[in-house]
């Protein structure tokens, strides 16, 4: 486990930024970069069937160590990291045993990594934390778990006296722009189960995700010199502030948690003549996320009846709640608990307030709930994690291995 931390910082360091308005797979090249790179590591370290394919999608395969014929299990992290921050030129900072203090992260900006601001920092005085240097967002959604996953194949392979069924990994291209499942080969992958590493805390542990969708609204006015346009202008700034008033306000994601969905606002740009927003739109219940999609329709609708035909409104679902193609194989999510409790973890079943490449993949037929990497606020130059935590999700994986082989 000594290589993590190493491992992990080598990773972040690649730019792997994920690109919402290229058509290109991977979206970035980066992305084909870092895969690149850890197949030449994964051959190093003696797998075997390591294949990165066109679009950049990265797989292996550990083999059985036992003729027990054993479940084959997938891990499954991601390459890309978040457009929300930049991920260019990344330097991390390791803060050795934590003293709870607040964390000077850019003292030229004057940015502050505190417990004031992110209690949850209290809970880890005297671990090992790698933070950003406030420029950049840190990158361990998902590199970390990319370390995890191979740290934990490498534990295995060093370990050969712990018996284990065939174990298959993938690294995956864009989940971050929500393309991560497009081109990813279930059948070819050939795992009966797996799970992806991509949580945050460590115990994580979900199988229940938003359903999603994305809404973009185009609003056309019609812009006349401001000295004679009574009566003649068509403000379509002023429609879209309206139109997002209309959305209930407890419903931001700044004020909901929990199993409580959202509409949220991610741009707006607009003039006089032509303003477009950019909607998401989550809720755990199907029955909630569809009534939230009706009322923004609706809201839609009303404006065009009280400005004339002025709004367009485009809806695509993105994905569903995994909860119901987990449910029925259970013991995966059990698997997992007794893997985290042999370690003195407390495993903490909760839903995620998000989306994982697993959400999907559990409705192309392959099974696959969520696990934990050690991370915090992700997406921003406040992301930080433990390399204790990943230790520990290294580990977790490792058990998960060892207890299939067991209770067969």
């Amino acid at each position: 486990m000594d290589k993590i931390m190493d491992r992990f910082l080598e990773y972040v360091r690649i730019e792997t930024t994920s690109d919402e308005s290229s058509t290109s797979v991977p979206s970035s090249s980066g992305q084909l970069a870092l895969g690149k790179h850890i197949a030449a590591e994964l051959k190093s370290l003696g797998l075997e069937k390591v294949n990165i394919d066109n679009n950049g999608y990265l797989t292996a395969a550990l083999p059985a160590n036992t003729d027990t014929d054993l479940p084959v299990i997938g891990f499954i992290a991601h390459m890309d990291t978040s457009p929300d921050m930049s991920g260019k030129n990344v330097s991390p900072r390791v803060i050795e045993k934590y003293d709870g203090g607040d964390i000077l992260l850019d003292p030229a900006e004057g940015i502050v990594l505190s417990p004031r601001d992110f209690p949850e920092l209290s809970q880890l005085i005297g671990k090992s934390l790698i933070t950003t240097d406030g420029s950049t967002l840190l990158g361990a959604d998902n590199k970390a778990g990319i370390a995890e996953i191979v740290t934990a194949v490498e534990y295995l392979i060093n370990n050969s006296g712990i018996p284990h069924g065939e174990i298959r990994i993938a690294f995956t291209p864009d989940e971050e722009i929500g393309r991560g499942a497009d081109h990813f080969d279930v059948d070819g992958f050939g795992a009966d189960w797996a799970y992806t590493v991509d949580g945050g805390p460590v115990g994580e542990l979900e199988f229940e995700n938003f359903n999603a969708a994305s809404a973009k609204i185009i609003i056309n006015g019609r812009n006349v010199h401001p000295g004679t346009a009574k009566n003649k202008m068509i403000n379509s700034i002023h429609i879209a502030h309206e139109l997002g008033g209309m959305l209930p306000v407890n419903q931001r994601p700044e004020y909901t948690e929990g199993y409580e969905g959202f509409f949220h606002l991610m741009r707006i740009d607009g003039t006089v003549e032509r303003t477009e927003l950019s909607y998401i739109i989550r809720d755990h219940s199907m029955e909630e996320f569809n009534n939230k999609k009706s009322i923004l329709q609706e809201a839609v609708d009303y404006i065009n009846k009280k400005y004339g035909q002025v709004a367009e409104l485009t809806l695509k679902d993105s994905y569903y709640n995994m909860r119901e193609k987990i449910e029925p194989v259970y013991y995966i999510i059990e698997l997992a608990e007794k893997a985290m409790i042999r370690l003195g973890i407390e495993p903490m079943i909760k839903p995620i307030r998000g989306g994982t490449d697993g959400s999907r993949l559990s409705f192309m037929g392959l099974p696959c709930p969520n696990l934990f990497t050690g991370g915090y606020n992700f997406h921003g130059k406040y992301e930080f994690i433990t390399i204790e935590g990943m230790k520990l999700a290294a580990l977790t994986i490792v058990e998960i291995a060892k207890l299939a082989a067991e209770e067969q």
